[in-house]
């Protein structure tokens, strides 16, 4: 097993603090809303790309049994 270096984890933590620091501006005040909408909108548009609607529905009967 390797070790990670010091180097390599004050990058790391200063990474998951940034995160934390923006969650909480966006979470608070006016931003809140709007924050909750454009992810909304966001996560919706993921799922119907990775799930569409229109799926071509299988049909059996293009089927020849030998």
């Amino acid at each position: 097993m390797t070790q990670m270096s010091t180097t390599r984890k004050i990058a790391i933590g200063l990474g998951l603090a940034g995160g934390a620091l923006l969650a909480a501006y966006l979470l608070t005040g006016d931003r809140k809303q709007k924050t909750k909408d454009f992810l909304t909108k966001t996560g919706k548009k993921i799922k119907d790309v990775l799930d569409p609607k229109d799926k071509p529905a299988a049909d059996d009967r293009d089927f020849d049994y030998v």
